[in-house]
């Protein structure tokens, strides 16, 4: 498959190409071209002609663009979905659902970018000032936005950065990441075909490291959006120069469950939150801190649950844990795994290996000061930890370099207060794990989990700026 320059399918200046693989049967799914640094300035020298294209459409044109898109990604759903369990070992369920909020994003942003309202100025509230001025304010786009995306979500979060940047009037040039480009290409297709200018998107295929550290740092480009790892966002924040950044990056979600809490409940929401997409998301379940006093009972209820899950083959239909995204993957987490038994966790069930499937694990008895707890995962395994009442439940939540999301199961509503109030995260969710999003709601992280707000609304403002207008008139 080719990247895509400014409307053209075409390949890379070098002419390299690297295969996509399966990391289920690592089959060769597509081959895709290997872009160099002189194709992504290409890239952005017509993201400049977009950008000027892009700014003067009117919102309810480049709506009218983004609404034949959602149905383009609509229709295509089934070939998106198949793709993205073909390159991320993804069951086909989890694909298809992720495949299926497609057009709906679209949507969604499509209206969002119709609605940059701006405020009006009470200027004459200022001393010296009389009712002979009018002040308002005015959002325009930033102009040339960069995403990089990663493996993960190959289509959720690469519409959560492309549609609301091209619904707000920008241009666009996507680094999807090495692992996944077939998903992004398939969904910038959506775009063209709908009539986007050429040169408002292009996606660049290849290196990270070459590509994305032309891309971040060209003078040019008013507003990086990132997900991935807090290391390589520290590193763009280092190079990009004064401009906007969203950086969505790790994190180490904790659970609280307290002894007034519907175990039931809180086991079977870990047992989903802690092993989707074989735990390969920010806001997975890791650590678990449950009270002593219903400990037991919680782990009794966990465990037959996680077991239950079956493993294999991402293609069928009743599979809920396919692979992970590599075998190197699976044998980091296997190690850290190991790891933590060695440092005397309980591994009460998983952890075994073969090529990249990894079996779903819980261990318990783990230290909370670990790095089986500090550090991420991103793998399917959950750590239980003790604590003895909810404000040490909560000191252990905050005993994190992260921030993006966390969860409190209980039936006490001053608790939930509690949690709500002092747990320091971006997403705090009462009676359910952190691994739920609405496409609508703001979503980001405090302290190493980044900087910025995604969701569609927040993605918009976060895409535009915001501009005063003063207009003087006379004293009279």
């Amino acid at each position: 498959m080719q990247m895509l320059v400014s409307g053209t399918w075409q390949e890379s200046t070098s002419g390299r190409t690297e295969e996509v693989t399966s990391p289920f049967d690592g089959h060769v799914v597509d081959v895709v071209p290997v872009a160099t640094a002189k194709d992504a300035l290409a890239a952005l020298d017509r993201a400049e002609v977009g950008a000027r294209i892009q700014r003067t459409l009117p919102a309810h044109a480049r709506a009218d663009i983004l609404l034949r898109a959602a149905a383009l990604a609509d229709e295509r759903a089934e070939d998106i979905a198949q793709t993205i369990t073909a390159e991320t070992g993804k069951p086909i369920t989890e694909a298809r659902g992720e495949a299926g909020r497609a057009g709906a994003i679209i949507r969604l942003a499509a209206y969002e970018g119709t609605q940059l309202y701006g405020d009006t100025l009470p200027l004459d509230a200022n001393p010296g000032t009389g009712q002979d001025k009018i002040g308002f304010t005015l959002r325009q786009p930033c102009g040339i936005i960069v995403a990089i995306t990663p493996f993960n979500y190959p289509s959720l979060l690469v519409l959560h950065k492309i549609a609301p940047a091209l619904a707000a009037g920008n241009a666009v040039v996507l680094k999807p990441a090495r692992t996944t480009p077939l998903t992004a290409l398939k969904l910038a297709a959506c775009f063209v075909d709908a009539g986007l200018a050429p040169e408002a998107l292009s996606v660049v295929t290849g290196s990270g490291g070459e590509l994305g550290d032309v891309l971040v740092s060209d003078p040019r480009v008013r507003k990086v959006s990132f997900t991935g790892s807090t290391a390589t966002g520290t590193r763009i924040a280092s190079i990009a120069g004064v401009k906007k950044l969203s950086l969505e990056l790790g994190a180490s979600c904790p659970v609280i469950i307290l002894p007034d809490a519907d175990i039931e409940l809180a086991a079977t929401a870990v047992a989903a939150g802690g092993y989707i997409n074989a735990g390969q998301v920010c806001i997975s379940v890791q650590r678990v801190l449950v009270d002593r006093r219903v400990e037991a009972d919680f782990l009794d209820a966990l465990v037959p649950m996680v077991k239950a899950i079956e493993v294999g083959d991402p293609t069928s239909a009743s599979t809920r844990l396919g692979s992970l995204i590599s075998t190197t993957e699976a044998e980091r987490v296997e190690r850290s795994i190991a790891a933590a038994r060695d440092s005397g966790a309980r591994v009460l069930t998983g952890g075994e290996r073969s090529g990249a499937v990894l079996q779903p694990a819980v261990l318990a008895d783990v230290d909370p000061a670990s790095p089986f707890s500090q550090d991420e995962l991103f793998g399917p395994a959950v750590a239980v930890s003790r604590a003895d009442d909810l404000g040490a439940a909560i000191a252990l939540a905050n005993d994190s370099a992260y921030g993006l999301g966390a969860g409190i199961f209980t039936s006490d509503v001053a608790g939930a207060v509690r949690a709500m109030r002092q747990i320091d995260a971006g997403n705090v969710h009462i009676n359910w794990t952190p691994l739920w999003r609405a496409d609508l709601m703001p979503y980001g992280g405090l302290k190493g989990s980044g900087i910025g707000k995604e969701g569609i609304r927040s993605a918009v403002q976060e895409m535009t700026e915001e501009k005063t207008v003063v207009l003087h008139g006379r004293p009279w």
